[in-house]
């Protein structure tokens, strides 16, 4: 049974541009269905944040609307609870990649206030796609490819294509305009090539190692990606 690290936001707040911190986190669907889909094939996952921090789930994530209604989202809740790595987190700092066959990022808002600037992710991050390990990236989590600088100032993602959550996206959720910075802008900024499906349909984009999914509805499908890459 191999491990797979789950790299997620230590956060539980997302800074807008007028400086009031919007409450988030994780969200809840993006680390739930990979999970289930990583333990049914047999590997065991390990949770790493920076400093260790037990991640905080958005609450947006488990309500009703945005989970098909309110039996998937009690489904998704209690799978969350079931959920034991989440409250005993490793340090980021800590983590040897040697020790894992794969790595995974989800998604929320949260990582867009926290490991969009890591430098630790952002190694780990680089050390991952230079070892060739499989590399699962959700929604707003490609937020942590910009801190994948290398010291010529260089995004070691630049010419990778990806999706990630987009302008479009934000927009309909009603954050565009009051976001500092949007995802999709930065990464092509960075020189990442994101490839935009349409707004909230799942989408994945498999570039070489890296598996990177658009939206909440995403996860489970780059799970699979990933499990394919495991196989």
């Amino acid at each position: 049974m191999s491990k797979i690290l789950f790299v997620m936001t230590g956060v539980d707040y997302w800074t807008l541009a007028d400086g009031t911190k919007h409450p988030t986190g994780f969200w809840a669907e993006e680390a739930v269905a990979p999970y289930e889909a990583f333990r049914a094939a047999g590997h065991e996952i390990v949770v790493a944040t920076p400093g260790g921090v037990v991640p905080t789930v958005d609450k947006a994530s488990l309500a009703a609307e945005v989970n098909g209604g309110q039996e998937n989202a009690d489904k998704i809740a209690s799978a969350l609870a079931a959920m034991t790595e989440l409250q005993n987190p490793i340090e980021l700092e800590d983590v040897d990649l040697d020790d894992y066959a794969a790595v995974f990022y989800p998604g929320g808002h949260g990582p867009m206030e926290d490991l969009a600037v890591d430098a630790t992710s952002g190694r780990l991050l680089i050390d991952t796609l230079e070892a060739g390990k499989p590399l699962g990236v959700v929604c707003h989590a490609p937020a942590a490819l910009l801190a994948a600088v290398r010291t010529d100032g260089s995004n070691a993602f630049a010419g990778y294509r990806v999706t990630a959550f987009t302008n479009s996206e934000e927009a309909q959720a009603g954050f565009a305009d009051k976001a500092k910075w949007l995802l999709e802008t930065r990464l092509t900024e960075a020189g990442v090539q994101v490839q935009a499906g349409e707004p909230w349909a799942p989408n994945v984009v498999v570039d070489r190692n890296l598996v990177t999914g658009q939206n909440p509805v995403s996860s489970a499908p780059v799970a699979a990606e990933l499990l394919k890459k495991l196989a």
